[in-house]
């Protein structure tokens, strides 16, 4: 496998960790209400678990409210048991064609449970990033022993991984900053 080939495969890895990362914080609640707190919740539909977002329409009328309308009324119900089996900690208030969750202010130490949370998902994505590194060296190695590539390209190789790596952990720092910060914003 050429040099190029194993740089391009773990640089990406390393996009799609800090890409999967930014998603999962999308998720995680900050005292303002966000579409993005809701629509990965599955709900069973029609004996499917369906994202929230494919069948209803999600919009926040205010900063802490959000309003969710299902595309059939039929599926409030549905729609209902999956936010109170979610673990939100928000309980729904259905009008019969719509659920309304009001989104209560995060307590202090609610906050900084938030913050230790989200420091723990920042640093699992950046073990992820240097065990991609890792295999990424092991490629450049063999390729080294298999007297494919000479000793200073492969550690040309290396350094380059090694850049990258500290690249995509310097994006998940950023993206830890920001949200620690969106979350101990009142």
């Amino acid at each position: 496998m050429p040099v190029d080939e194993i740089s391009f495969e773990a640089e990406e890895k390393m996009e799609r960790t800090v890409d999967v990362l930014k998603t999962e914080f999308k998720g995680i609640r900050t005292g303002r209400a966000s579409p993005a707190l809701v629509e990965h919740i599955k709900v069973q539909y029609y004996g499917a678990p369906t994202p929230l977002r494919q069948i209803a329409n999600i919009s926040t009328p205010d900063p802490q409210l959000i309003s969710i309308r299902p595309y059939a009324p039929s599926a409030l119900k549905d729609i209902e048991k999956a936010i109170l089996a979610s673990e939100l900690g928000i309980t729904p208030s259905n009008d019969g064609k719509a659920i309304r969750l009001g989104i209560p202010p995060l307590s202090e130490e609610r906050r900084k449970q938030l913050c230790h949370h989200v420091k723990r998902m920042a640093e699992e994505a950046k073990v992820s990033i240097r065990n991609v590194r890792r295999d990424a060296n092991k490629h450049v190695d063999k390729e080294e022993d298999d007297s494919v590539l000479s000793e200073d390209d492969a550690k040309r190789a290396k350094k380059e991984i090694q850049d990258l790596t500290d690249k995509y952990e310097g994006l998940v720092e950023e993206a830890l900053e920001r949200k620690t910060q969106e979350i101990m914003t009142v």
